[in-house]
């Protein structure tokens, strides 16, 4: 694990120790049934219509581009991106590195539950524990964050199963070809390249040319970090994957619109 994320899981495992506890499965199962049905993260990924699929980020700064848009209100950021198309939402709920917060991802899905269609939201966060896959149920996620390289496989087993019965699906996010082998010996049902090193940051589209071509025929594949142009959308796309996840570049752009609908049309 890279020096970066082994200090940032650190930190994420000593925020939630307070808030770890047996969590079973009757608990999982009865807040699903509680609560309102949440959108399908994998039908907004694998269109019927085969048009290349935006999952826009809401995030307020990272380690790597510092702050990108302090003082952002979620909401308001969420509604320019259901408004530009963007066909699913990640919302940054770690705090420390990431500036956000798990009030952010519930007052999005709780503004835009009314919305037809409405995006389902990831919650895009350091998952460690199953009481944190009640946490993103109760704020109405549609599906959680698996980060391989942060976990031994019997964390991996126990978010997916948490997740499974809460009704949530999870993304395996990857880096290498080992981490690719984990995430199917798991069955991942969708998998993401994070094209940036957490090493060193560095970002590298052709992690996600080498590795998506690997993806087992039904896997559903997203590329994530490093597009910012229509030219990077369609180089991943070319190389199998169905979705990009794209953050500091919305953030940025004046028309997070218009930079939408180019990389929808590659």
């Amino acid at each position: 694990m890279s020096d970066k994320l082994t200090e940032i899981m650190a930190w994420k495992r000593r925020e939630i120790a307070a808030l770890v506890r047996p969590v079973a499965e009757r608990e999982l199962a009865a807040l699903h049934a509680s609560l309102p049905p949440v959108p399908s993260f994998p039908a907004a990924l694998r269109r019927a219509d085969g048009r290349f699929a935006v999952i826009a980020e809401i995030k307020r700064r990272s380690p790597s581009a510092g702050d990108i848009k302090a003082g952002m209100n979620a909401v308001e950021q969420a509604r320019r991106y259901q408004t530009a198309g963007a066909d699913a939402l990640s919302v940054l709920t770690d705090g420390k590195f990431f500036g956000g917060a798990l009030d952010d991802l519930h007052a999005v899905t709780t503004h835009f539950r009314a919305e037809s269609p409405a995006r389902p939201c990831i919650r895009k966060d350091f998952m460690v524990h199953p009481v944190q896959v009640l946490e993103a149920r109760a704020a109405g996620a549609s599906a959680i964050l698996i980060i391989v390289r942060a976990l031994n496989d019997d964390e991996i087993k126990a978010l997916q199963a948490a997740a499974h019965v809460a009704g949530l699906e999870a993304l395996f996010e990857i880096h290498h070809e080992a981490e690719l082998a984990r995430a199917v010996a798991h069955g991942a049902k969708i998998i993401g390249v994070n094209n940036r090193d957490l090493a060193i940051f560095k970002t590298d589209l052709g992690l996600s040319e080498r590795l998506i071509p690997q993806f087992p025929p039904d896997v559903i594949a997203v590329s994530e970090s490093g597009i910012f142009t229509a030219a990077d959308a369609a180089r991943v796309r070319a190389a199998g994957a169905h979705a990009v996840l794209v953050g500091e570049a919305l953030m940025k752009a004046a028309d997070p619109g218009a930079l939408i609908a180019e990389f929808r049309h590659v």
